[in-house]
């Protein structure tokens, strides 16, 4: 018997923490048998694809072009997709729903994050990856969604393997920030601002940003591929990561599986699998201050930091592995694919009525062009232009870094 077509609708192939579980997802359900296709909204290449050792064994396709083929489960990925689902020839649909995303966008931006949230009204399957998202989404919308916390790729986190350089007990601990520039929440240069304020001497950044030179770091390694990601967690000993906004972020467990031990913010999520003094340190968000103590404090008392990083081996070796969260996605797949068929002209009045009033909110602000538009403006340049503009924008933003949250 023929498996189920199922696409998932992806904004962007391009490397994040959000695609990387889209992609796991998607590809041990081309392993069980399904058909799957990834239809993208932005542009690709085959080196955008390269960053994951999985995307080369899935059908990636625009979705323009998916949108004249037939499916039987579409699955939304973001805010943006989620308004695509009624073009689609589907009898099902679903939301994978990893963060409540009209938070990241300010909040000037009001009647965006309106029309953002007006997605979670859709009467279809909802997943999630995070506890607080599930309670979240039952609490305002009633929606009873199915909870899968993302895995791990335990044969590629581990302590065991490559590394850029070895870590040295007789020096100071090495410092990695981790996250990309041009996206305020995710605070990547406040980090760097920090961990200088701490003392760090030797201050390593992981970004998916193309940029090739930062100031007032050690080693810059930018648009890696993951399967080389471990090869410089295995190098570091704490993950600072000061993201404001989150569903369950992956990087501090990576760290935890790669022998480290993370500094990160009270940030929704975290509460999945950190726990402050256990596995690392969690401070409040907006308490720089108390960043720079946590962090000095693992600089300078090395049994404390052999503590953490004690208790994160721990929680690594209890945790999902990859197979494991996809298997219990794939129970939400058979689920959806078994309950009563969706209707697509619901879905489009939901999505036109939504669109409707994002306009004419919108039309009396016209005039102003926000860090947002820049930002998207941005995004349409060619892409040697577009490098620059990111360069460039790095640049800044770790020189003139404000000390606060954003």
């Amino acid at each position: 018997m023929a498996k189920e077509k199922v696409c998932f609708l992806v904004g962007s192939i391009a490397i994040s923490g959000g695609t990387y579980v889209i992609v796991q997802h998607a590809a041990y359900l081309a392993n069980m048998g399904y058909i799957v296709t990834l239809a993208i909204q932005e542009p690709f290449t085959d080196k955008t694809l390269a960053w994951h050792d999985l995307i080369p064994r899935l059908r990636c396709i625009s979705i323009d072009a998916a949108k004249h083929e037939r499916f039987d489960l579409v699955i939304a990925t973001w805010w943006k997709t989620a308004l695509e689902l009624h073009h689609f020839n589907a009898p099902r649909y679903g939301y994978f729903v990893q963060s409540i995303e009209s938070r990241f966008y300010p909040a000037e931006e009001a009647p965006l994050r309106t029309l953002v949230d007006a997605t979670l009204q859709y009467p279809v399957s909802y997943v999630t990856e995070a506890t607080w998202i599930q309670d979240f989404l039952a609490r305002s919308y009633g929606h009873q969604a199915t909870l899968v916390r993302n895995g791990i790729r335990k044969d590629i986190y581990r302590t065991s393997g490559p590394v850029i350089e070895q870590r040295n007990f007789k020096d100071q601990p090495r410092v990695l920030v981790e996250g990309p520039f041009g996206v305020p929440f995710k605070n990547t240069a406040l980090g760097i601002r920090l961990a200088r304020e701490a003392g760090a001497k030797n201050i390593w950044v992981l970004t998916g940003t193309p940029v090739k030179w930062l100031p007032r770091v050690a080693r810059l390694f930018s648009q890696i591929p993951m399967n080389l990601t471990p090869n410089i967690y295995r190098s570091c000993d704490v993950l600072l990561k000061l993201s404001t906004v989150e569903g369950m972020f992956g990087p501090p467990l990576e760290m935890f599986h790669c022998g480290g031990t993370s500094v990160v913010f009270d940030v929704t999520g975290h509460d999945e699998y950190i726990i402050d003094g256990y596995n690392a340190r969690v401070i409040q968000r907006d308490d720089v201050d108390g960043v720079v103590t946590a962090l000095r404090q693992l600089l300078n008392e090395r049994d404390k930091l052999e503590q953490l990083k004690y208790g994160a081996s721990q929680t690594a070796k209890e945790w999902w592995s990859w197979d494991q969260s996809s298997a219990a996605f794939l129970g939400w797949i058979k689920e959806t694919l078994a309950g009563p068929p969706a209707n697509p002209s619901t879905l489009a009045e939901f999505a036109n009525n939504a669109l409707a009033k994002y306009i004419k909110d919108e039309q009396q602000r016209l005039s102003n062009v926000s860090r947002y538009k820049l930002s998207t403006l941005a995004a349409q340049l060619p892409p040697p232009l577009l490098r620059l503009f990111k360069q460039i924008e790095a640049t800044k933003e770790v020189i003139f870094a404000p000390r606060k949250v954003r």
